[in-house]
């Protein structure tokens, strides 16, 4: 039996999952791991947290699977995008790596825009403004504020390349994830030497650049015989987790797009061409497909939204009898489309998507006598909703055509809350037989990678299935409709109290 496996080096923890030859799942396990939050909108891990969660969830896995360490011939590799390992001469991890959630470099990403000669010309050059959770602004940022750190930086990975280093001895990325370092020539899909030379950083401190289903490896002999594996086992480029949780979802061809609300929440839609934003309110990152693009939209806090409110008002199952978001559900579905008037902006983390603002603050709007828990809970799933649907009319703005959506991550969990997606979308929503996300996704790349598929549609073909099918209500739609023009004009109206508030 061949068997191959995906690892998501995730915010909270790494997940391994093992498939066989035809994309069936045999087994998966997760290692969680903590974050550090040194400051205020500070956030950071310890990549050696990382490598020690890989080496468990690899092990369980075989274990799990009763797999034979010969019968796994690849490794796919997915992770959280944007964060930053810097590596010294002899490849010691400096300091914790920067993570895509931090927000201390706002004044770089200033300093990455003036030198590119205005956004215009940067999105000119790399496809996307300046945002605060991108690399290349932490890189200047440790130039700025830890010169001694700066010196000694030999090397900029990111968090799963990390891993691809320890696993293989290799510098090495591949176009999806790197292309959210701001760095990249996305349309050219290699290292940007004219906005390196601009930032007057070294093109050395860069991996070598591969296509996500390439080869860019073999296990090195340390690293085997940590994991229980063989030294014939490859490592493929693997992808960013949004790019990988995409591909878990078989969003490789066009006019599908995928919802997903985990921590964060992701609209990501295939691309034949390279479409951009001008405004760069959109990412467009080269796809783990070949040759292929994708534009998202992302939401900093969507499930981390519900969270908050669960740990807030201490939501509990008595008896822990049931999952307390099943009970955060059941009080939402009690109230009326709208939350009776009752708005959320999800901007706890300031925003990304369309605003790329890190002043950007959470809020209820509209609260009265007459609101309770219930109304709460579904105003948060509903201003996360809403949040997603800027992505997609921004989409649509850009003639990218979109036919069907698929949801995924913890929010296509709650039949309540795809009820809201299709409702607000004013579009059938699906979901899919996998509920595995990036390791899935970057299980198939290996697959295919090590010859088990032609290519990756192939893959997808053979292993994603559509199972449930959520319809828009045409009635509700026109009250979210509304909704949906407050819910834009309370950011506009907002904007400039929340950067003297912070």
């Amino acid at each position: 039996m061949s068997v191959y496996l995906g690892i998501d080096i995730g915010t909270s923890g790494t997940k391994t999952l093992a498939i066989d030859g035809k994309g069936k799942i045999l087994a998966s396990n997760l290692q969680d791991y903590p974050c550090y939050a040194p400051k205020p909108l500070w956030s950071e891990q310890d990549p050696d947290d990382w490598w020690q969660a890989t080496i468990k969830s690899v092990r369980n896995v075989l274990r799990i699977g009763k797999i034979k360490p010969r019968e796994v011939k690849a490794i796919g590799l997915s992770g959280q995008m944007h964060g930053s390992v810097f590596l010294d001469k002899n490849n010691k991890v400096i300091r914790k790596a920067i993570l895509w959630n931090d927000q201390r470099t706002i004044k770089e990403c200033g300093e990455i825009t003036s030198a590119a000669g205005g956004q215009n010309e940067l999105i000119k050059l790399v496809a996307n403004p300046a945002l605060t959770g991108f690399t290349a602004p932490k890189i200047l940022w440790l130039r700025n504020n830890e010169p001694r750190n700066f010196d000694k930086l030999r090397k900029v990975l990111l968090p799963k390349d990390e891993i691809r280093r320890r696993l293989t001895g290799e510098f090495a990325t591949e176009v999806s994830d790197a292309s959210g370092m701001l760095l990249l020539d996305v349309v050219k899909r290699n290292w940007s030497l004219d906005l390196l030379t601009k930032l007057k950083l070294d093109r050395d401190l860069l991996g070598k650049i591969y296509e996500s289903e390439d080869v860019t490896g073999n296990l090195t002999s340390e690293a085997a015989q940590l994991l229980g594996l063989t030294t014939d086992c490859v490592v493929v480029g693997g992808a960013g987790d949004c790019a990988a949780g995409a591909i878990g979802n078989g969003i490789v061809n066009e006019g599908i797009l995928s919802t997903s609300i985990g921590t964060s929440g992701v609209m990501f839609v295939y691309s034949d061409e390279v479409k951009i934003d001008p405004l760069g309110r959109v990412h467009t990152f080269c796809h783990a497909v070949r040759g292929k693009w994708h534009l998202m939209g992302v939401t900093l806090a969507a499930g981390g939204s519900l969270q908050w409110l669960r740990n807030t008002l201490n939501f509990s199952s008595p008896k822990k009898t049931k999952d307390v978001y099943d009970l955060m559900t059941f009080e939402a579905e009690k109230t009326s489309s709208g939350s009776d008037g009752l708005y959320f902006l999800p901007y706890l983390s300031g925003e990304r998507t369309p605003h790329a603002d890190p002043y950007a603050r959470g809020c209820f709007v509209g609260l009265t006598l007459a609101h309770g828990r219930g109304h709460l809970v579904r105003s948060v799933m509903e201003g996360v909703t809403y949040s997603l649907r800027d992505s997609l009319e921004i989409f649509e703005s850009l003639n990218i055509p979109v036919k069907q959506i698929r949801a995924s991550g913890g929010g296509s969990k709650s039949q309540l809350w795809r009820q809201i997606q299709a409702d607000i979308f004013g579009q059938k929503v699906v979901t899919i037989n996998s509920e595995e996300g990036p390791a899935f996704g970057v299980a198939l790349l290996a697959a295919v990678g090590a010859g088990e598929f032609k290519n990756i549609q192939e893959a997808c073909k053979a292993a994603i299935k559509i199972v449930k099918e959520t319809k828009p209500d045409s009635k509700v739609k026109k009250i979210y409709d509304q909704g949906m023009l407050i819910y834009q004009d309370l950011y506009r109206s907002l904007k400039d109290n929340f950067k003297k508030m912070s």
